[in-house]
Formats: structure tokens, sequence, C-alpha cells
């Protein structure tokens, strides 16, 4: 009896101190989500070439923006210089998408929504993790919107090359943040994923992109009205 007792005494203080210590873990992954600004973009079609599109299109997006996330100091800041080039996104984006001989559609907007666990590698060595949950985050759609994702971190600026990301989350996130991205992929994150998977379904659905047809090459379409005319 005195045993057991013993064993249910030891088992009551170890929860009591799981408990305490997730929901400290817990506590710091919100507040690294609330100083984050993501960034996705997501690709017409998983053909090939709509794929490559999707990327040479975050590159344009990258560069045009590079300077103005470089001003910002919070999150907040990050939003504002977000909300103010969001127009300029979209063209960037759709001069990159005509230069390809695309027509396609491109929405650009500033979204809440759910990213899973992620890892981004530091030059340093090591890497961050950044836990699953909701982010604020700049979406770009590229015509139906219907192929794989690709997506990064706006603010602090992980998109960009290793060396500067590196510098940019060092001097923008706390210790304390600093201390759980830098923990690496562990049952805590897990438990973090399978929790907010449950905020996920709870949350307000995302509106469904509207189907926009498959877009044709401006050589395509030039070569059809050429044959149309000789008719």
């Amino acid at each position: 009896m005195k045993k057991l007792k013993i064993a249910i005494a030891v088992g009551t203080l170890l929860a009591i101190v799981l408990t305490s210590s997730f929901s400290s873990f817990a506590a710091v992954c919100d507040a690294i989500r609330e100083d984050t600004l993501r960034f996705h973009v997501l690709a017409n079609s998983d053909s090939e070439a709509d794929q490559a599109l999707k990327l040479k299109v975050r590159d344009a997006v990258l560069k045009v923006t590079a300077a103005d996330f470089e001003k910002a100091n919070t999150k907040q800041e990050a939003e504002k210089a977000a909300d103010a080039q969001l127009d300029k996104i979209r063209a960037a984006a759709e001069k990159t998408i005509r230069s390809e001989g695309y027509d396609y559609s491109v929405k650009v907007y500033r979204t809440r929504m759910y990213f899973a666990t992620t890892r981004y590698p530091r030059a340093a060595g090591g890497s961050y993790t950044l836990p699953a949950g909701q982010y604020d985050a700049v979406r770009i759609e590229i015509g139906a919107a219907a192929g794989h994702n690709w997506f990064c971190v706006l603010f602090p600026q992980l998109c960009l090359p290793a060396a500067q990301s590196d510098a940019t989350a060092d001097a923008l996130y706390t210790d304390e943040e600093k201390q759980v991205l830098e923990s690496g992929y562990e049952v805590r994150f897990a438990l973090v994923e399978w929790l907010s998977k449950g905020e996920k379904k709870n949350a307000e659905p995302e509106p469904t992109p509207t189907p926009t047809p498959t877009a044709t090459p401006k050589a395509q379409l030039m070569e059809q009205a050429q044959n149309s005319k000789k008719r």
C-alpha cells in the first residue's frame, strides 16, 4: 500500500511537471506564430511547367520585396509593409507569368491560414523549426491555384539565403523563442501539430478559389488567331 501511494504521488508530480513544461512550450509557440509572417504560393496545377512557373514567381516576388521587409522591426510593421506592397507583388507575379508566355490570373492577399511544422536550415548549423498552427501570411494564387504550394517566411526573412536568414531571425526573435525554434523536431512539436490540426478543423474554411481555364501560351494563342484569319 505504501509503495502504491508513493507511485501515485510520483506519477502525479511527473504529470504536473510535464503539463507545466508543455504549457510553457505551447505558449512560446503561440508567441512565435504571432511574431511571424509567412509566404504562400499556389501553382496553377501540378504540371512540370506550372510548378516551374510557381518558383519563378516566388523568386520575382522575393526580389522586389526584400528591401521593404528588411526595414521592418516588428511583425506589425511587416504586415503594414505587406499591405502596402500587394499591388507591387501582384505586378511582379503577373509580369513573370506573362514573360513566360502564360495568361494566368493572379490573386494576392493577406490572410490567416494553417501551416504544418516546418524546418528551415541555418548557415551556422542546425535549423529553425517553426511550430504548426495558424499564421498570418501573404498568399499568391496562380490561375486555378490547384497545384502544390511553396511556402516560407517573409518576416523574419527566412526566405533569404541562409546566412542572411540567420542574422534577421536572431535579431527579431526573443531568446525564449529562439530556444524553442532551435530545439529541433521532438515530441512536443508533434503534440503541438496534433492540437493545432484540431484548431484547423474548427476554424472557418478558407474560400475555395474559382477555377479558371488552363492558360494557353501566347505563342499558341497567336497561332490560333492566325489560323482563324486564314479560314
